[in-house]
């Protein structure tokens, strides 16, 4: 008896089981053991793809190995100048070469395109991209990760990671009018905050399951990254076949459901019926309040869309809010549709005409103001949006209040100008049904290659530049507290997005310029003028996006180890790819013996790491201990300076 989870695992494992079924599949092992999986489909975007796949370059492999493969463009898509379109050109050329699919600038959101088109129930998935467990919704095991680590999955390879806790989600009861999965996914970010999914799966159950769609099951999924969660997954039922053969996909479908919750680690239970409509104010996913407790703040700016929320329910909902009716008058509201398939449906249907009319701002398929990238709200502003994350400044402001909702509450907000409970606007608009629109002529196939057929040539501009170099993880380390943070830093924090920065992902010298520029704008400069140093963090330190920029960077600026109280997966991982020593305190209380500035002796690191010992810190007020917390496999790699340098070297 297993869960859809270790089902998935268990037929996916390569490496980390022991013992064997009658079947002759290897058993899973206990929480916390390390474990490598079989991944079936890979998809990647252009802000993290484009170091993907030099990375992929980097290994010398002639073609992609997976059954799948998609790259898109969908998050730097402002093209103020030549980078972004030079990047695209790359990925375009870079996939033919290497037998990958390309999704056009245009073609919409990763996540939504891939729900539509490629995911499918039983499937592993893994993605250079924190929210790629939306395709959980369908039944999938997608997982974010690192480029570096999806890279070496394009090639074969398997992915490493840690046997998570699994946890039963039963569902009960109905959503009521009015409210919406997003409230339902809110209401678990206010139980359990940003922490609480941390080293755990998400599997859904229950009576109310069945009461969800596809996309609202995937809204659900999506955000449980805003838990800290490895994944998050619904089985694939007969709503999941619905939703394939619509898409054209019905001979895909497969069911996967749980044998038995007796095997779930924990198990909580929500009652969809119970939920009202919700909010998390700023500055972070966890701060969740319902609606009706801040009605009548007023609001300057509200958007509705990006991979949370861009479905075609998600837009119709607010094309039926706002028909005959016009956005308030200070308030800007714009839409931007997820996929080019769910803007061709609402426009064929009129929703889009009434959106216009209704005074709203059109934006393209894209991420967009999601990660900063336009649509920046005035100074001081009050943002509401239906997106995922709230952090302070991503929405491209310093000081703006970003908040995150419900489409319903959004188009509510939208025609008052200020916190609406959307149960307050009457009756519950009618959704029309449309016929779904197939179109993936914006999809580009690689070309067949072999049979005295050219390769084609990848197009490289001035904007891409070489992997940095990988130093060897010195025997004895003595380097300066370059930087002490707090708790809950983002990736954001360490890495911004934005207009400005996103662009140089494939420039690495370039961008090294904005590490940390957000919490101290001399942290480059001082970076390269003390020979690099390192980071001290506390709690649930790299918790948000997937971007391993946040470790490349600093590594490039000579950031040789960060020690923090606790870890977000994702950037945990991909310090370690790049051969930057993540410790964690034993003891927590230690953290207050260091400050910024305080030299840091490590004097038989290389050592201690290879025996597995406990990490010796001398510091000004004596002798702390930090421990590794990481596998064999892992602390070799460190040891080989980085995950390249390390399957180089197992390859050969």
């Amino acid at each position: 008896m297993t869960t859809i989870t270790e089902k998935i695992l268990e037929g996916h494992l390569v490496e980390g089981g022991f013992g064997n079924k009658e079947n002759g599949t290897p058993k899973l092992p206990s929480y916390g053991s390390e474990i490598a999986i079989k991944i079936d489909q890979t998809l990647t975007q252009d802000a993290t793809g484009t170091m993907a796949y030099l990375e992929f370059e980097a290994l010398g492999l002639p073609r992609v190995k997976t059954e799948l493969s998609v790259s898109y463009v969908d998050h730097n898509m402002l093209q103020t100048d030549f980078m972004n379109a030079d990047d695209h050109d790359y990925l375009r050329t870079v996939a033919a070469k290497y037998g990958v699919r390309y999704s056009r600038p245009g073609n919409g959101i990763c996540h939504q395109v891939h729900l539509e088109r490629f995911a499918r129930p039983g499937k592993t998935l893994l993605g250079s991209d924190s929210h790629t467990p939306t395709a959980g919704g369908i039944g999938s095991l997608a997982i974010g990760a690192g480029g570096l680590d999806v890279a070496l999955a394009m090639g074969g390879g398997a992915f490493f990671l840690n046997m998570p806790k699994i946890v039963g989600v039963k569902l009960t009861g109905e959503l009521k009018l009015w409210v919406s999965a997003k409230d339902a996914i809110l209401e678990l970010l206010r139980r359990l905050d940003v922490k609480g999914g941390v080293g755990k799966v998400f599997e859904y159950f229950g009576p109310g399951v069945k009461t969800l769609s596809v996309p609202e099951r995937a809204t659900i999924t999506n955000m449980g990254a805003e838990l800290g969660a490895t994944t998050s997954i619904f089985p694939s039922d007969n709503v999941t076949k619905k939703y394939l053969e619509s898409q054209g996909r019905a001979e895909q479908w497969v069911e996967v459901k749980a044998d038995s919750i007796k095997d779930f680690d924990e198990v909580m239970e929500l009652d969809l019926s119970s939920i009202e409509p919700m909010v998390a104010k700023p500055h972070s996913p966890g701060n969740v309040v319902k609606v009706s407790e801040i009605e009548g703040t007023k609001v300057n700016q509200v958007i509705i869309g990006s991979c949370t929320n861009s479905s075609y329910r998600d837009l119709m909902v607010a094309a039926a809010v706002l028909k005959g009716k016009t956005v308030h008058p200070d308030v800007s509201f714009a839409i931007l549709p997820g996929s080019r398939q769910v803007y061709k449906m609402i426009a064929d249907n009129g929703a889009l005409g009434d959106l216009i009319a209704s005074g709203a701002r059109i934006l393209e398929s894209a991420c967009g103001p999601c990660i900063g990238m336009g649509l920046a709200p005035r100074s001081g502003a009050v943002t509401v949006r239906t997106f995922n994350r709230n952090f302070e400044g991503r929405c491209g402001t310093a000081d703006a209040k970003s908040y995150l909702v419900s489409p319903e509450t959004a188009a509510a907000i939208a025609i008052n100008g200020v916190f609406t409970d959307p149960r307050k606007l009457g009756e519950y608009p009618k959704i029309k049904n449309a016929k779904v629109v197939i179109d993936d002529s914006m999809i580009i196939l690689p070309p067949e290659t072999g049979n005295g057929k050219p390769e084609t040539e990848i197009i490289r501009g001035p904007n891409i530049k070489p992997l940095p170099e990988l130093k060897p993880l010195e025997n004895s380390l003595s380097k300066e507290v370059l930087l002490k943070v707090g708790d809950n830093i983002t990736t954001d924090h360490i890495m911004p997005a934005g207009a400005k920065i996103l662009p140089l992902r494939s420039n690495v010298p370039a961008i090294s310029e904005f590490v940390f520029s957000k919490i101290d704008p001399t942290f480059p400069k001082r970076a390269k003028e003390k020979g690099g140093g390192i980071v001290v963090g506390g709690e649930n330190y790299g918790q948000g996006s997937s971007r391993e920029h946040a470790a490349i960077a600093p590594l490039y600026l000579g950031v040789r180890a960060v020690i923090a109280k606790s870890w977000a997966r994702i950037h945990k991982d991909n310090l370690m790819n790049w051969g930057i020593v993540p410790l964690t305190f034993v003891n927590p209380v230690d953290y207050e013996k260091i400050a910024q500035g305080d030299t840091l002796e490590m004097p038989h690191l290389r050592d201690e790491l290879k025996s597995g010992k406990e990490v010796t810190v001398k510091t000004k007020n004596g002798d702390i201990k930090a421990k590794s917390e990481l596998s064999p496999r892992a602390i070799e790699m460190l040891l080989d300076s980085g995950l390249i340098n390390y399957t180089k070297k197992k390859a050969g």
